[in-house]
């Protein structure tokens, strides 16, 4: 939750702090993660109340499809319908900063996709941001922690300082790789 001031907890990736953040995921919060490329706001994408929060607090258009992330390679068949060249550039390349574009399953609620037929998925390489997934054992919708339109953040100094006063909990893998 939320410190007193009303501004978002930072905390490191560890068991104690996953399971908490875990917890708030679960409960159809939002916290900002790390992956490679720059820091996510998180949602269990299969909560479409959770996932209307991202676009009110990042002033998304709600015809912008929201990227999910999933924790491992084998959970890809749960949230779409495969085919050999996504599962061959899924194998070589996740965990990574590779999304793929598939025909998402029925259990992908119509807001990720923007009412659209396919879902974009993606397995980040931090295993810290995995973990945190298998624990919540749901998918994470996470754009970009920013307000729409405004610069991607690659620390957690970053999104503290843009949606600070938007979401309780900031996970702090240090700064993103390939911002």
């Amino acid at each position: 939750p939320a410190n007193h001031l009303n501004v978002a907890t930072i905390l490191k990736p560890n068991k104690e702090n996953l399971r908490e953040i875990r917890k708030f995921l679960r409960l159809g919060e939002l916290v900002a993660v790390p992956t490679e490329t720059v820091y996510g706001l998180a949602a269990n994408a299969l909560d479409p109340r959770a996932c209307q929060k991202i676009f009110t607090v990042k002033e998304r258009p709600h015809n912008d499809p929201l990227i999910c992330h999933v924790p491992d390679f084998a959970s890809l068949e749960q949230y779409c319908e495969t085919n050999p060249f996504a599962i061959r550039l899924a194998e070589a390349f996740w965990p990574g900063p590779l999304t793929v574009v598939v025909p998402k399953a029925d259990v992908v609620p119509d807001i990720v996709t923007a009412n659209g037929q396919t879902v974009a998925l993606r397995c980040p390489g931090l295993i810290s941001t995995r973990r945190l997934i298998e624990l919540a054992k749901c998918p994470v919708a996470a754009p970009s922690a920013n307000r729409s339109e405004a610069v991607s953040p690659t620390t957690a100094q970053h999104v503290l300082e843009g949606l600070g006063n938007r979401i309780g909990m900031i996970l702090d893998g240090g700064p993103c790789k390939h911002g």
